[in-house]
C-alpha cells in the first residue's frame, strides 16, 4: 500500500529489536514514542491491577501491531505486554506512521481497521468479565486459547494457570478447580500444564450459557 518515498520513510524510522521470553514489549503507562510490529514470537497483553491482580486481553501474534493506541490517542502505552516466547519485533516512530496515514488513505484505513477490530475484542472481553459467571469465563477462556493451537501447537505450556485465571478475571484457585471439574467431565484432558479440548461442543454451550 505504501508508496516508495513513503516506505523509505518507514524502513528509516523503525528499530528491530529481539525480545527474550519474559521480558516486557510495552509496560502500561510508559511514555510511547513508537509502535510495534511483531514479525514472529508469541506475546500476552494484559492489563495491571492496582495490586498483584492482572487481566489478560489477548495473545499478540506475528502481524499483528501493538501500541496502536499510542498513534491514534495518548503518548502512553494502555497496557503491558509481555514475551510468552522469543519475539523479533520491529519498532516503528509514531511520527512516521501517522504522516503515512495523513498522506495514504488506502494505508491509514487498514490501520484504522485493525485498531477498531482490537477494540471490538477489547468489548468481547470486557462483556464476558461483567456478564458470564466463572464456569462460562473459563470455558471461553479454552476455547479461545484452543483456538490458536493450529498455529502455535504449544500455546497451552507457554500459559500458567494463574494466566488462564487472568483471561477469564477470576483467582488462581477458582480456575484450578473449574479446570479439574471440566476434566472430570470429560470436557478436557489436563496433560501437565497442556490441555486437549475434548468436548468441544459443550464447551461453547457453557461459554454461552455461562
Amino acid at each position: 500500500m505504501l508508496s516508495q518515498e513513503e516506505a523509505e520513510l518507514v524502513r528509516a524510522s523503525k528499530t528491530q529489536v529481539l525480545f527474550r521470553k519474559g521480558d516486557n514489549l510495552t509496560k502500561q503507562g510508559a511514555f510511547a514514542s513508537y509502535a510495534l510490529f511483531v514479525i514472529n514470537g508469541l506475546a500476552k497483553q494484559y492489563i495491571e491491577g492496582d495490586t498483584s491482580k492482572n487481566f489478560n486481553l489477548r495473545i499478540i501474534k506475528p502481524g499483528e501491531f501493538v501500541g496502536l493506541s499510542a498513534v491514534f490517542t495518548k503518548n502512553t502505552f494502555n497496557y503491558s505486554s509481555v514475551a510468552l516466547t522469543d519475539c523479533q519485533v520491529f519498532l516503528v516512530e509514531k511520527e512516521a506512521i501517522i504522516s503515512v496515514i495523513k498522506q495514504n488513505g488506502q494505508f491509514g484505513f487498514s490501520m484504522i481497521k485493525r485498531y477498531c477490530e482490537q477494540n471490538a475484542n477489547l468489548f468481547d472481553t470486557l462483556r464476558s468479565s461483567m456478564y458470564k459467571q466463572m464456569n462460562g469465563r473459563i470455558a471461553e477462556t479454552l476455547l479461545y486459547i484452543d483456538g490458536l493451537k493450529t498455529e502455535s501447537p504449544e500455546i497451552f505450556q507457554l500459559l500458567s494457570r494463574k494466566d488462564m485465571a487472568d483471561f477469564a478475571g477470576i483467582s488462581t484457585e477458582s480456575a484450578v478447580k473449574l479446570l479439574k471439574s471440566f476434566e472430570k467431565d470429560g470436557l478436557i484432558e489436563l496433560h501437565e500444564k497442556d490441555i486437549v479440548v475434548v468436548n468441544h461442543k459443550e464447551l461453547v454451550e457453557i461459554s454461552k450459557k455461562g
